[in-house]
């Protein structure tokens, strides 16, 4: 394979920290890192050419169940035969989880050189993290000729880095109250941002959705003259899928629509190859941290839900299994609505309260103050693994042990 760009001075670790820490990132700073329009993207794809152009892609959005959904799709068109980018966010280990094809993550080489032969063009712009590593996938996925890519926004959609595509099909989730200070603290205001993905004659799928949600759609689809399609209003068979999570019916039946759709469009899509998706989404795209069992006795389950919109489909859940006493380890990042999250969880559970590495991180000894007032009881611990393993060591066989309440919790544990 020619090599992505010329020259390697760096190693990859040393590549990372200069990402890591000369560019302002939202996985870690929160609001500091965030930019609320488009021009620096735009300027990016510029010097590089306009490399968003040079691809066919499935642009998706949503507060939930978009990165689960972007994985369904990749896995079911890999499947089919085709060649699949996928890019998503963030990453749980490794930086690569983000920018992958047919499931294979960019090459570290590939990352050094790219940031290479970028570093001194970008710094005119000052791009954050985030901008940047769009720009990669974008570059890495023309270098490898993809037949189609499934891009997952970051945040929101209309002011989103990835919002510079024009899909041949958008798809949007669903709509919950997350990110509040950016997008809006209403659903019809968050539903907008989403539905900023919508482009002119371009089809649209929308997961299960609200009254209120559903009318934005209605009418931005309107203005951009494009075909709306509504899983509540299409009878949506179900298939089986390695994707067990019980959150995972609606974002099943949103990826078998959007798939219909593009079949319409003239891509080949078959039924066999959708089904052998579905059920190899994780040896396919490598996908982790959603419903992931990570040991039967005691039951543990590591999972990404982060917000009260998931918090409530995992709490049911979770009611329906059969466990003796409940164990959560759970940390959370200071800029969610921590309190309306605390406020559903189960008093009876036995909490292990804890911070992920990252600035964001909320202490966990506020965390659990703000838990013990609301009558959860528990203790604190320093670190991610100190409150596993302490969970581990009181829990029996037939306990059951949730870790969750950030992704960064949960990256820390698998």
């Amino acid at each position: 394979m020619r090599p992505f760009f010329e020259a390697m001075k760096r190693s990859y670790s040393e590549t990372l920290a200069l990402l890591f820490s000369q560019l302002p990132m939202y996985q870690r700073q929160g609001a500091a890192a965030y930019k609320a329009d488009l021009s620096a993207t735009i300027q990016l794809m510029d010097i590089a050419g306009n490399p968003e152009n040079g691809f066919k892609s499935i642009h998706v959005a949503g507060t939930n169940g978009k990165g689960s959904v972007s994985h369904l799709l990749a896995s079911a068109l890999q499947e089919q035969g085709y060649k699949v980018g996928l890019y998503t966010s963030p990453h749980l280990k490794d930086f690569r989880e983000r920018i992958r094809v047919n499931g294979e993550m960019i090459p570290e080489s590939m990352v050094i050189q790219f940031v290479e032969h970028y570093e001194k063009k970008w710094q005119a712009i000052a791009p954050s993290f985030f901008e940047i590593t769009v720009l990669m996938a974008f570059e890495y996925f023309n270098f490898a000729e993809v037949d189609i890519a499934i891009v997952e926004t970051g945040m929101g959609g209309r002011l989103d880095s990835t919002n510079v595509l024009t899909p041949e099909l958008s798809v949007i989730t669903n709509i919950g109250l997350d990110h509040v200070q950016f997008l809006g603290d209403t659903i019809p205001k968050i539903a907008l941002e989403k539905a900023g993905i919508i482009k002119s004659n371009v089809p649209v799928v929308i997961g299960p959705t609200s009254e209120e949600a559903y009318e934005v759609f209605r009418a931005m689809a309107k203005s951009q003259q494009s075909n709306i399609h509504f899983v509540q209003e299409n009878d949506v068979p179900k298939f089986p899928s390695d994707l067990i999570g019980p959150y995972q019916d609606e974002n099943l039946r949103t990826a078998l629509l959007a798939l219909k759709v593009f079949q319409s469009k003239g891509w080949k899509i078959e039924e066999d190859a959708v089904r052998r998706g579905f059920l190899n989404v994780k040896k396919n795209t490598g996908l982790r941290g959603r419903w992931d069992v990570l040991s039967e006795k005691p039951l543990c389950i590591a999972d990404c839900a982060h917000n009260a919109a998931g918090f409530e489909i995992v709490l049911n859940a979770l009611r329906k299994l059969n466990y003796h006493n409940l164990h959560f380890v759970i940390g959370m990042v200071g800029d969610k609505d921590v309190d309306a999250v605390l406020a559903m969880l189960p008093k009876e559970a036995t909490y292990y309260f804890c911070a992920a590495d990252i600035p964001r991180a909320l202490p966990e000894e506020v965390l659990a103050e703000k838990a013990q007032a609301l009558g959860l009881r528990g203790e604190t611990f320093t670190a991610v693994k100190k409150a596993f393993e302490a969970a581990h060591l009181y829990a029996k066989p037939e306990d059951c042990i949730y870790v969750g309440g950030s992704v960064f919790v949960v990256a820390e544990v698998i």
